[in-house]
């Protein structure tokens, strides 16, 4: 299962770099798209990650979110449906464990957000939990839920945005931790020419069941994107690193980033800046 994991890791690397030279004939307008989590776009990205120094072993965690998106037209309205779905594999992290591969707890969000965007995109809603987790260690057997919100601006090359959640446990085993957390992930990126952008998109955490000491996870770092097409097909790799500068006992401090998202059908109806008369 080591060998399969870092097999895969090489591989998203290698597709990376040729997608780093390979041509690309791309709008701005597109790579924002890209880079929207509650854009009009039909699209599943997938996110592979790689987790140092976790546990008292000092191991890697390897994890890939799989995130379909998929809007509905509500007329005035777009609902954006958003799912991770966490396939985890976990090196001993602790004496006497051995390693685990499964699923993670599956998220569910649903973003309403009006159809005809201003300066500034927004959208609020839901956003659940499932214990679809299939070991202890790789998740919580807890029904969890809370409200979500994100909101972006896009002034000139510039994209800015966050999105938060905050989520409580709702129901489960009874003999299981309760669910109390606050999430925020800030999107910054700043476009270049031929679909090049910098890019730093770090998830700040705080567990509010933690003791003061072990409640938030706060990573700094960045890195480097690209929107290119293959033949008709437009993908957007990136790349980043982060570095936990806050972080619990015995989680990973620092981790590694690949994420491909391929479009699977461009705006049916594009998003249009509203004017101001």
């Amino acid at each position: 299962m080591m060998t399969y994991v870092k097999s895969a890791m090489i591989a998203m690397g290698c597709v990376l770099l040729l997608a780093m030279v390979a041509t690309a004939d791309e709008t701005e307008d597109l790579a924002k798209q890209s880079q929207n989590p509650i854009a009009n776009l039909i699209s599943l990205p997938f996110e592979f990650k790689a987790s140092f120094n976790a546990g008292s072993e000092n191991n890697t965690i390897y994890s890939m979110d799989v995130k379909p998106v998929y809007p509905a037209n509500l007329g005035d309205w777009l609902l954006i449906n958003r799912f991770i779905i966490p396939v985890i594999y976990q090196e001993k992290l602790e004496e006497g464990q051995g390693s685990k591969f499964g699923l993670g707890n599956i998220n569910y969000q649903a973003f309403f957000t009006p159809a005809e965007a201003g300066n500034i995109i927004w959208g609020v809603g839901p956003s659940i939990y499932l214990p679809t987790n299939t070991d202890d260690r790789l998740g919580v057997d807890q029904w969890s839920a809370g409200p979500a919100a994100v909101a972006l601006a896009t002034p000139g090359h510039w994209l800015f945005g966050i999105l938060a959640q905050n989520i409580w446990s709702i129901t489960g085993e009874d003999d299981e931790p309760d669910v109390h957390f606050f999430s925020a992930q800030l999107f910054i990126n700043y476009n270049l020419d031929d679909g090049w952008y910098l890019t730093s998109s770090p998830t700040f955490v705080a567990d509010w069941e933690a003791d003061s000491d072990n409640t938030w996870t706060v990573p700094i770092g960045g890195g480097v994107g690209r929107l290119v097409r293959f033949g008709n097909q437009p993908v957007d790799f990136k790349v980043q690193s982060f570095w936990n500068a806050e972080h619990p006992d015995n989680t990973p401090d620092w981790s590694v980033q690949f994420l491909s998202l391929i479009h699977i059908s461009e705006p049916t109806r594009p998003r249009r800046q509203s004017r101001n008369p």
